[in-house]
């Protein structure tokens, strides 16, 4: 079972399959990363695709790294395995005051090479061969990856076409006596949804009542619009010993490159968590764990200051997308930097689309269909770049289609 056609084989790439394992080759990397390795080998292209954000990293963060490296020999040596007892405790302290979450540092909390290895360790913790696990449709390609890496089985529940909004009855339909699981980012990528806190309460109650594990993604937990604020399911008491929360230091700090996270889990399912982070990681990079303390510990001016760029980038790109509403319909984001453009050519299916933009438009988009059946026919779009590059592909696009529209 594959999520969806490579981008790469779609484009002529052959893969080696003889002494490859079943489970590797069940998967594929991700369209999100496929995308600008096919740009890379074209001259010019501008990006809407990797959800990259452009600000630097602040520059309080890089000065604490600095003189870490500078002056204290330990900042290139391994940490304890779940990372410093310093920045647990700073995270403890960050998650209570921000969403009312009480974490134990000692305990309940693991510092990770971003929040890719919490999930991809949490999957792998509760996910045996054949279980279901509930993804909402659309829903984050890396996600349905984990879960076949696992050896799991995907199972797509719609959101509302609407608004993006979470179905739980649907959901609720879905499970069976195999499903075990079930997966969500929130604020959402692909959609740029911010879930209903009613809704959220709801799949809550519905993992208690059908025994499931809740993976909560929340790396964009910080960024919501238009003065709406973000329901972490981590607060929820009734969660506490069936809900695995993974968070980031990439987009809320601007610290893609740094490769730090970290997971938030009761004891006794990060015990188990552990025994593959050590068999993948050993440790988050300490040179990281000091970046994110400062991060934690710094001014957070400028969180606001992205939050309020990215505001400003959401309407920018909403606004050019009016000018192609002839070719595209769209939902606008209430949170995170993506959303889905659908097509109104239907005999344009999004793994072409996307590569026809790519080639003969110059930018760079990401097929819908990575991200499960609910993408098909949509091209995510991101807003994380520079205003002029988010403008310039606009106009690129826009001159495109109004050329050669997609039959």
């Amino acid at each position: 079972m594959t999520s969806s056609r490579s981008a790469l084989e779609a484009a002529g790439k052959r893969f080696r399959t003889r002494s490859i394992s079943r489970r590797v080759q069940q998967i594929n990397i991700s369209a999100i990363k496929e995308m600008p390795l096919l740009a890379s080998r074209l001259e010019g292209c501008v990006s809407l695709g990797q959800g990259i954000p452009s600000f630097p990293t602040p520059p309080h963060i890089v000065d604490a790294v600095c003189r870490a490296l500078r002056d204290r020999p330990e900042s290139g040596k391994y940490t304890l395995g779940p990372g410093t007892a310093r920045l647990r405790e700073a995270i403890a302290a960050s998650l209570w005051r921000e969403k009312g979450v009480r974490a134990d540092p000692q305990r309940e909390l693991c510092v990770t090479v971003g929040a890719m290895e919490a999930l991809s360790a949490a999957v792998l913790t509760v996910v045996d061969r054949g279980d279901e696990v509930l993804l909402p449709s659309p829903n984050y390609a890396s996600h349905i990856e984990q879960v076949l890496l696992a050896e799991g089985v995907p199972l797509f529940v719609p959101l509302k076409a609407g608004d993006w909004q979470l179905d739980v009855e649907a959901m609720a339909r879905a499970v069976t006596p195999r499903t075990g699981a079930v997966i969500l980012c929130n604020p959402h990528n692909p959609t740029g949804a911010n879930f209903r806190e009613a809704d959220l309460r709801a799949l809550a109650a519905l993992a208690v009542e059908r025994d499931l594990i809740v993976i909560a993604d929340e790396t964009y937990d910080f960024l919501t619009f238009d003065g709406e604020s973000h329901f972490s399911l981590a607060s929820l008491p009734e969660l506490q010993d069936r809900i695995i929360a993974t968070y980031s230091f990439s987009k809320k700090y601007a610290m893609t490159g740094w490769r730090v996270g970290y997971v938030h889990a009761c004891e006794g399912l990060l015990d188990q968590m552990m025994k593959v982070h050590d068999a993948v990681a050993i440790c988050a990079p300490t040179v990281s764990q000091i970046a994110a303390l400062a991060a934690l510990e710094g001014p957070q001016d400028c969180v606001t200051e992205i939050r309020a760029a990215l505001e400003r980038r959401r309407d920018l790109i909403c606004s050019g997308l009016e000018t192609m509403r002839d070719h595209f319909s769209f939902v606008r984001p209430r949170g995170a930097y993506y959303l889905l453009a659908r097509s109104r050519h239907p005999g344009a299916g999004s793994m072409d689309l996307a590569l026809r933009l790519l080639n003969e438009a110059r930018v760079i988009t990401i097929p819908g269909a990575a991200f499960g059946p609910g993408g098909e026919h949509h091209v995510r779009l991101s807003f994380g770049g520079f205003e002029e590059e988010i403008q310039e592909a606009l106009d690129r696009m826009k001159a495109w289609l109004d050329r050669q529209p997609p039959s």
